[in-house]
């Protein structure tokens, strides 16, 4: 199990950075393409928060906080897998999708760890301007836009792909001709929606055969005494009375 898990997390995490770096590197800021015409494509932006663009809010502490966050619930997720990989009492199906939770969670931290040291921060890029509050952005004293803070678990995450499928022309004014899901994400948001649903969907069959194993092992009572020939208590007339 512990080779299957390993294999998964450092594949996930293999692809989500591969495909990262090829979009950062070949693509233009918010430059598309399509990979199925009317259904999904490719759409090179980046966010500074959680999966699908989320945010604990605006600042360098509401991104530090989130960096931080991340660092410990991939900490707890990796204890907790190697875990249940050493009792090897949760299904394979258990295993697999805590791994992917944990592949997409490592993925984006990676992103805001390093990527400020490996890429030149573009000040033309309107994902690098600090907000001011009021829909706008700060201006600085070189009527310039204020670019954001730099620097390790600072850096924002590279998102690509975006399902283009829009809502039917009948539907309720605000959703006809809109995207039904216009949120960009990554291969690891991906992987982590996947683990999380995974488990949602599975959870009685999960956790009931995990609480079965437990009472097997720990020995159930039987409902009724023993009553083998040569047993006494079995055997004494004053049971049968």
């Amino acid at each position: 199990m512990a080779k299957k898990a390993a294999l998964i997390v450092f594949g996930v995490l293999f692809l989500d950075q591969f495909v990262k770096i090829w979009i950062k590197t070949s693509f233009e800021p918010g430059e598309t393409q399509a990979i199925v015409d009317g259904f999904i494509q490719l759409y090179y932006v980046e966010n500074p928060g959680m999966a699908f663009g989320t945010t604990f809010g605006d600042g360098m502490w509401a991104k530090l906080a989130l960096s931080i966050f991340r660092l410990v619930a991939i900490t707890a997720i990796t204890i907790y897998l190697r875990k249940i990989i050493k009792e090897g009492k949760m299904p394979m199906g258990f295993i697999i999708a805590i791994s992917l939770v944990l592949a997409g969670a490592a993925g984006n931290l990676i992103d805001s760890m390093l990527y400020d040291y490996i890429f030149e921060l573009d000040i033309h890029n309107r994902w690098n301007w600090v907000e001011d509050g009021a829909g706008g952005f700060l201006i600085g004293e070189n009527g310039m836009p204020v670019t954001r803070p730099q620097g390790f678990l600072l850096a924002s995450v590279v998102d690509m792909f975006q399902f283009t499928v829009k809502w039917p022309s009948w539907m309720p004014e605000g959703y006809a001709g809109n995207e039904i899901f216009g949120a960009i994400w990554n291969v690891a948001d991906f992987a982590i929606s996947t683990g999380v649903i995974w488990i949602l969907v599975r959870y009685r069959y999960f956790f009931k055969k995990h609480s079965k194993d437990d009472e097997g092992q720990d020995g159930e009572v039987p409902s009724k005494a023993p009553t083998e020939e040569g047993n006494p208590i079995a055997e004494s007339p004053a049971l049968e009375q």
